[in-house]
């Protein structure tokens, strides 16, 4: 690593002029970005780009970070969605590199030359891990390493193929960084839990190595963990089970097991909160309103409102009657993808980063962890739905299994509390209504399946 890389830069290093520099990327930007599967305003143009920071990576601006500010109405008048990107910039573009391609710039101080995602360039992402292995600020960034960790180098970089809302590259066999796309100010779960979680020594979730934010320390922007190799993804091994008509049981027993024991580092790590009536009376009003928005954009939803809407009130009625319920720091997007078994057999959680369309103080809120439960009792139904026949036997002895492997741990069953997980699955289903009716409108069917159970019942 260069000098100027391990030491604080002064005021002017690593920062380009910002309104130059946007002269000659806005117009390609302007066409790139609403492409982008992170991108969270699709449907709606953009107004205008503007940078809140630039920082120059690598010299002649041959790498480019940016946090990027996209406007766009109804709510023109608010901040905007602000993106981190980072950008390479070429005088001409390996063949190899152009379905990164962003465009050809034609104004401004870099007219003349290709900007491309330089997350998919390998030689840009080895710049990315040089600078996570040595702590300091440059420009608008602050890279840190957790206390006793160190960063080999050298380490060849490939980025992950498969699309998310954020962005990762691998680095040899051992460690993989997450490029949060659309950030919030404020500490990232996706950081803060699974570095509490290793304080308290649970090895159920990979510890943080390194990570990067804003040089004000107000905003997570990256996130560097052990990769585990070899390990398989829960829900490419519960699909690996239906296709070949196996049990998938014993395994969801287990993860009901990491579930609870994650749950329980985490109560032990962080506050738990006791939801009084008027919390719980607000959880369901919450729940309703988002019942009647979702079906006013999804209307094969509307057939389904009243009955799903006594899953909420029945949860309000409860805490009139005076339940109270302990809530508590939780994964928050908990689903068979984020979970991962090893070789050996042992499962672990990943992505703690939450709902990524919700608010980041949202996420970052305590919740009873029939929330983390219900999002998992939800996955094991998507899986069962997507084999042809459908097996609803396999789906329904997964979600016992899960909860009976996590009632041997935490010491109580999920589904002694039927009346808040109802209303917890109801809303995740819910929200898969909506998610899918945007973005993967063939899917659509699977969680109107699952909400015309919910309202039946």
């Amino acid at each position: 690593m260069s000098e100027a890389a391990a030491r604080p830069a002064t005021p002017s290093e690593g920062r380009p002029d910002r309104p130059e520099l946007l002269l000659s990327l806005e117009p390609l930007l302007r066409e790139w970005l609403p492409r982008q599967r992170w991108f969270a305003g699709k449907g709606r143009p953009i107004s205008e780009l503007t940078l809140d920071a630039v920082t120059e990576l690598r010299p002649r601006s041959s790498l480019l970070h940016l946090l990027i500010r996209a406007h766009q109405p109804p709510a023109d008048e608010g901040p905007g969605d602000c993106y981190q990107l980072l950008i390479g910039v070429s005088d001409a573009l390996a063949p190899h590199l152009a379905p990164a391609a962003i465009g050809h710039i034609t104004r401004g101080p870099l007219a003349g030359r290709t900007a491309y995602e330089a997350l998919l360039d390998p030689r840009q992402t080895a710049v990315l891990l040089e600078r996570l292995r040595t702590p300091g600020t440059l420009g608008a960034l602050r890279f840190q390493l957790a206390p006793s960790a160190s960063v080999p180098g050298g380490l060849t970089p490939r980025p992950l193929a498969a699309e998310q809302s954020n962005s990762s590259v691998v680095y040899g066999d051992s460690l993989i960084v997450k490029v949060f796309r659309r950030v919030l100010p404020g500490t990232n779960p996706d950081l803060e839990l699974p570095l509490a979680l290793a304080r308290e020594g649970c090895d159920r979730v990979p510890a943080p190595v390194a990570w990067y934010e804003t040089a004000d320390g107000e905003t997570t922007l990256g996130l560097l963990q052990p990769y585990l190799a070899g390990a398989a993804d829960g829900w490419d091994l519960a699909l690996d089970h239906l296709t070949k008509q196996q049990e998938f049981a014993d395994e969801a027993r287990e993860l009901g097991r990491a579930t609870a024991e994650v749950h329980t580092a985490l109560a032990r790590a962080l506050p738990t909160v006791t939801h009084t009536r008027a919390q719980t009376e607000q959880l369901a009003a919450t729940m309703t309103r988002r019942l009647e928005t979702t079906a006013q954009q999804v209307p094969a939803l509307l057939p389904y409102v009243p009955a799903l809407r006594t899953a909420f009130e029945a949860l309000a009625d409860l805490a009139t009657e005076g339940s109270t319920w302990q809530a508590q720091r939780i994964h928050g997007d908990l689903h068979l993808g984020q979970c991962l078994r090893d070789p050996s057999g042992f499962w672990r959680l990943i992505d703690f980063e939450g709902e990524p369309s919700r608010p980041l103080a949202e996420r970052r809120m305590p919740h009873p962890p029939h929330r983390d439960i219900a999002g998992m009792l939800r996955s094991f139904d998507y899986a069962a739905r997507t084999h042809r026949p459908w097996n609803p036997a396999w789906s329904e002895a997964c979600r016992a299994a899960y909860c009976v492997g996590y009632a041997e741990v935490s010491g109580r069953d999920p589904r002694t509390d039927p009346v808040l997980l109802r209303a917890y699955e109801t809303n995740k289903a819910i929200y898969e209504a909506l998610y899918e009716a945007r973005h993967r409108p063939d899917w659509l069917p699977v969680p109107l399946a699952a909400l015309a159970r919910l309202a039946a019942a």
